[in-house]
């Protein structure tokens, strides 16, 4: 039953794993996960690693990205995705929830939880998307604490912090990077600057900064869709796609009820569906049999759409 019921991997191993992939020379390429059945594919598919966006947390409690969600919701789904993946999961903690003491807290509820790392950001809590405008952060001293906060909370040394910054949408690249070099000093292990424009901001970020660098490749904001080679050559270490699947599964969840309010039917809609043995597949229900017979003694029909 090994890597069956949950993961085979320790959270200790993967954020060995996490740490030295950041390190590794190949960008690390982590799509986000809206739920832990995503994260099992992810891995089939051959990423080195998954992501658990705060968007995409609150927009699964029909919530905007503006700081309703709490620590516990955070991390519970965070425990759920990573406990069925052997890839390492960087997870969005937000401003850390709350002053620099419940940044300290957050660390060890995420490393209770199995996640290899997360990021906090400078954003002034409530926060908001941050390929959005009107976005406002605190003073760099203060982000240092609530850094310094996490960092002395850590119990495991490889559990990876990252630094999260927004100021280059509102005061400047060069003050963004200003800013990334303090936080690096105040112990981050990896800094993810927001909202850059195109790829000679990437460039100019990765030659003032020289600890590990995060990108975010999301869709429909401010930053133009760089691939992962490109990103990698340019020098980064890891690559986030925080909504991706969400927007591509909820097109297709509004086509198809969009579908059958019209039609009354589903039936032309098959062919657009994960068919039910390709999701065993990837539930692995054949493999249940070698811990009882009696949970899968069936064949099923069909092919693997």
């Amino acid at each position: 039953m090994t890597g069956l019921i949950a993961a085979a991997t320790a959270a200790t191993d993967k954020r060995i794993a996490f740490r030295s992939g950041l390190v590794s020379g190949t960008i690390q390429r982590l799509p986000g996960a809206f739920n832990p059945l995503v994260a099992k594919l992810i891995q089939e598919i051959g990423f080195e690693g998954v992501y658990v966006s705060g968007a995409v947390v609150s927009a699964d409690l029909a919530l905007p990205d503006i700081g309703l969600t709490t620590l516990t919701e955070v991390a519970g789904r965070g425990q759920q995705i990573a406990r069925v993946t052997d890839l390492p999961t960087l997870i969005d903690a937000d401003t850390g929830f709350g002053e620099p003491m419940s940044a300290a807290r957050t660390i060890t509820v995420l490393e209770d939880a199995g996640i290899a790392g997360c990021h906090l950001e400078d954003q002034v809590n409530p926060k908001r998307c941050g390929h959005l405008d009107g976005k406002a952060v605190v003073p760099t001293d203060e982000m240092v604490r609530r850094l310094r906060a996490a960092v002395s909370a850590r119990r495991d040394p490889n559990f990876v912090i990252c630094a999260r910054t927004d100021a280059a949408g509102i005061d400047g690249i060069d003050a963004a990077i200003d800013r990334a070099k303090a936080y690096a000093d105040a112990g981050a292990d990896l800094i993810f600057t927001e909202a850059l424009a195109d790829e000679s901001e990437f460039e100019k970020f990765r030659a003032a900064v020289d600890i590990p660098l995060l990108a975010n490749m999301t869709e429909f904001g401010k930053s133009e869709l760089l691939s992962a080679a490109q990103l990698q050559d340019l020098g980064y270490n890891a690559v986030i796609y925080p909504v991706t699947t969400l927007r591509l599964a909820m097109f297709a969840a509004e086509h198809g009820l969009r579908e059958i309010a019209a039609t009354g039917t589903q039936s032309g809609l098959l062919d657009q569906m994960q068919h039910r043995s390709r999701l065993y597949e990837l539930l692995e229900y054949q493999r249940y049999n070698e811990f009882d017979s009696g949970i899968f003694n069936f064949t099923v029909e069909g092919g693997r759409r």
